[in-house]
């Protein structure tokens, strides 16, 4: 009667999986090719994304200079005069603003480029820049969006270099803030997929 039982015991239990053959290891190779080739992707990838970043904060710094330069020296006497209207006093100051935030953000991202090495945490730079980009975007937007009534009121009046040059530096800004706030989406992305894990 043990017996029996005994036998029906060896029937439930499984048999056991033979171990696999031993190979020349081409099976596995196509498997690490695989995970090089990701990783080496991502990194391209991420390396674009950086020096895309790079040009965008470039091209802001650069409308933003010469929306600083143009409505500085827009000062013709009697009524065209920028600092006469605080509309215009405000663009250049945002102009400043904004030339200043730009011009450190370029400087870090090409002394990070260089040298490979990041001044502070993915995450924090991430945050720091999706942040910094939105905020000084939506200043650049106010500070445009502000002068374009009374550019246009005196454009109905008189058009002359006055308002051409305020119109100029308006336009420089509006450039500025798409430039930034294309910036401000890829932070945004980077923040969102957490790619600095």
């Amino acid at each position: 009667m043990t017996d029996v039982n005994a036998h029906k015991v060896t029937d439930v239990l499984p048999e056991p999986t033979p171990p696999p053959a031993a190979g020349n290891g081409e099976t596995q190779a196509p498997e690490i090719s695989t995970g090089v080739s990701e990783i080496v992707r991502r990194w391209k990838r991420e390396d674009l994304v950086k020096r895309g970043c790079l040009i965008l904060h470039g091209l802001a710094l650069v409308f933003s200079l010469i929306a600083f330069i143009v409505m500085a020296s827009n000062t013709h006497g009697d009524w065209k005069d920028f600092d006469k209207y605080e509309e215009y006093r405000y663009v250049l100051a945002i102009a400043i603003l904004s030339s200043l935030y730009t011009g450190f953000q370029v400087l870090r991202q090409i002394q990070e480029l260089s040298t490979g090495k990041e001044s502070f945490s993915r995450q924090k730079l991430a945050l720091i820049g999706f942040i910094g980009d939105q905020v000084v975007a939506y200043f650049l937007l106010s500070a445009a969006s502000s002068a374009v009534p009374l550019t246009n009121r005196m454009r109905e009046n008189n058009d002359n270099i006055f308002t051409d040059s305020s119109v100029a530096a308006i336009s420089m800004e509006f450039l500025a803030f798409f430039a930034l706030a294309v910036s401000a989406l890829i932070s945004g992305h980077k923040l969102s997929n957490k790619s600095y894990i």
